[in-house]
């Protein structure tokens, strides 16, 4: 789980360096940068889902039906508050977009998702407690 948590830390490095360097326009106009940005999105939410549901197994906390599940039983056993877990899961709906419906994500949208990066530091801050 540390190597994970390193993982996401630097992800969060390069989305912190996106979000600066980059603005939509810069993104709408190259396709490279495009995917960069999705993939970084997508990479580091699927992080934080493997850690979520490697606590929740590790610490015997429930069998969650899902990766909202996961999050739900880290809320319930006091591992996120209520507020991190709630953004959490809205995290897991533009990961299963990014997977499931990539041709129609709205890059506006996707873009404007760097400005939550506090969302995933918190996530971090929180989980590093456990």
């Amino acid at each position: 789980m540390i190597d994970k948590l390193k993982q996401l830390e630097q992800n969060l490095i390069i989305l912190e360096k996106i979000k600066k360097d980059y603005s939509l326009e810069d993104i709408q106009s190259d396709k490279i940068d495009e995917w960069g940005l999705r993939y970084g999105l997508l990479e580091s939410i699927q992080i934080i889902i493997d850690i979520s549901c490697h606590l929740v197994a590790e610490k015997n906390l429930g069998v969650p039906k899902s990766y909202s599940d996961c999050i739900n039983l880290l809320i319930t056993n006091k591992y996120l508050d209520a507020d991190t877990g709630k953004k959490v899961i809205r995290m897991v709906g533009l990961r299963n977009l990014l997977v499931h419906d990539y041709g129609i994500v709205n890059l506006d949208k996707l873009f404007s998702y760097l400005d939550n990066l506090g969302d995933i530091k918190d996530f971090i801050n929180q989980i590093s407690l456990s």
